[in-house]
């Protein structure tokens, strides 16, 4: 009992260090979440891998075409161009962890490095070893969406999209009572009735490459559309595109869909700040499930079985988070997203589970009085 105290109070006192209290005061009202499936590290750092623009090593019909579009000898430019808004956005105005070169890890702590259990790890804040496949069975485990779904002015406002049909099971869309669109499931909310009917004719009649992941196109419509109708104080955007076309070992698509969610981000971001005069009170996390091997193969694939699948990044970008930049010499893992989610908004979900890991150290400027 007495070493239980002591953790928690430790706990507290660390939480109450970094401005980050149950029930604190944030200048943040409203939390985009996004997550881009399986985007590595090392194009979000160091742009384009030259070796996998390539007919054999990344199935690239023209490489001549992709080497044009996103090759530069700056690993500086090449990162900038596949991901503009990250880097002249992000970079400037917030801040990005899991760069190794600066000593900075974001890792996963789930062991598993695929999609369910790293989501899982994400929103439910620590790893839980029986998420061991990805299956469609419900998560036993409330997420912070579920929870806040709950909490006093969050009941109705909290809202996910998502291109994998797997997510209504992730965020147990029938217990949470949380708005969830996924997958080839029709789009409802549209601020126009004629593009309702234009967009889900259009993905009824397009080829489905995936039967259970849509283009993400659908799913950014989709939540933008929902964000100006429902104005949700936390919406989650689950993108999937570019770990699709690297499993099916094309690295020019993965290129391309990593470019357009960087081009999706910015609209996001654009669409929900404020008019002149008004405060911004926005704060956009931007983060994967899992990283990636390495090398002409591992590219493709990601798991315990392809060394790199643990490191991750995160990007952080609002009125709560220092403009740091790049983050240099520390550590963090997949698991303190969720808590930090919730702190921006003033809640505390590391408190209602000991497994649930802490807010991200340093994303959080001291509590306002």
């Amino acid at each position: 009992m007495g070493t239980r105290f002591g953790a928690g109070f430790a706990l507290l006192c660390w939480l109450a260090a970094a401005g980050v209290s149950g029930g604190g005061q944030t200048h943040t009202h409203t939390v985009l979440l996004v997550t881009i499936d399986g985007l590595r590290w090392q194009e979000v750092f160091h742009g384009a891998e030259q070796g996998l623009i390539d007919r054999d090593a990344g199935g690239v019909p023209e490489p001549a075409r992709i080497r044009e579009q996103f090759w530069s000898e700056s690993d500086r430019e090449r990162r900038r161009q596949l991901m503009p808004f990250l880097w002249d956005v992000i970079a400037i105005e917030g801040q990005i962890l899991g760069d190794p070169d600066q000593d900075f890890h974001v890792r996963c702590s789930n062991k598993r490095y695929f999609s369910y259990p790293g989501y899982h790890e994400l929103l439910c804040g620590f790893a839980d070893p029986a998420i061991d496949s990805n299956q469609k069975r419900n998560n036993p485990n409330p997420t912070v969406l579920e929870w806040l779904h709950r909490r006093p002015g969050f009941p109705g406002r909290v809202a996910a999209f998502a291109s994998w049909d797997v997510f209504p099971f992730i965020l147990n869309r029938g217990r949470s009572g949380i708005y969830v669109n996924a997958g080839w499931q029709p789009l409802e909310f549209f601020r126009n009735p004629t593009e309702k009917i234009q967009w889900n004719k259009l993905a009824a009649e397009i080829p489905r490459y995936w039967s259970g992941v849509r283009y993400d196109a659908f799913t950014l419509k989709g939540a933008s559309e929902y964000w100006h109708l429902r104005k949700p104080r936390l919406l989650y955007v689950a993108l999937g595109e570019p770990d699709d076309w690297a499993h099916a070992g094309r690295y020019d698509l993965y290129l391309q869909a990593t470019q357009r969610c960087d081009r999706y981000l910015r609209q996001l971001w654009e669409s929900v700040q404020p008019k002149t005069g008004q405060t911004a009170r926005t704060t956009l996390i931007v983060t994967t499930d899992h990283g990636r091997g390495d090398g002409r193969e591992g590219w493709k694939s990601h798991g315990a079985q392809f060394p790199g699948s643990d490191r991750i990044w995160i990007a952080i970008l609002g009125p709560d988070t220092p403009a740091t930049g790049v983050r240099r010499q520390g550590t963090a893992t997949q698991a303190q997203v969720a808590a930090t989610v919730a702190a921006l908004l003033g809640e505390d979900f590391s408190a209602t589970d000991p497994r649930v890991a802490p807010p991200l150290p340093g994303v959080l400027k001291t509590k306002r009085p």
